[in-house]
């Protein structure tokens, strides 16, 4: 996995997020998915609801609490849409494994 980006913060997660929008990503299973940003939902063609961006806040913070490294795949997440949560957070070097 990527080495974590240290200049994403909570702050600026979803702007990240969104600055990839249309690009393509993986979940841990290694299906491909695209995303697009409206307001403060994430839209997927493989899913029918939005994630929203409270929900990849919450994971976020989740990962940067979880100093013993407890959280080692998506179901860890225990958030809804955690595979997308995931194949976004590996892409972008948030995961620190």
């Amino acid at each position: 996995m990527e080495k974590a980006q240290d200049d994403i913060t909570i702050e600026n997660l979803w702007e990240k997020i969104a600055a990839h929008q249309g690009e393509t990503f993986y979940t841990a299973k290694n299906l491909e998915f695209t995303y697009v940003i409206k307001g403060g939902e994430f839209f997927t063609e493989r899913k029918k609801k939005s994630i929203t961006r409270a929900t990849f806040e919450k994971a976020f913070l989740k990962l940067r609490e979880d100093t013993e490294h407890q959280i080692t795949g998506p179901k860890k997440l225990n958030c809804f849409g955690a595979p997308y949560v995931w194949g976004v957070f590996k892409a972008l070097g948030i995961l620190r494994f």
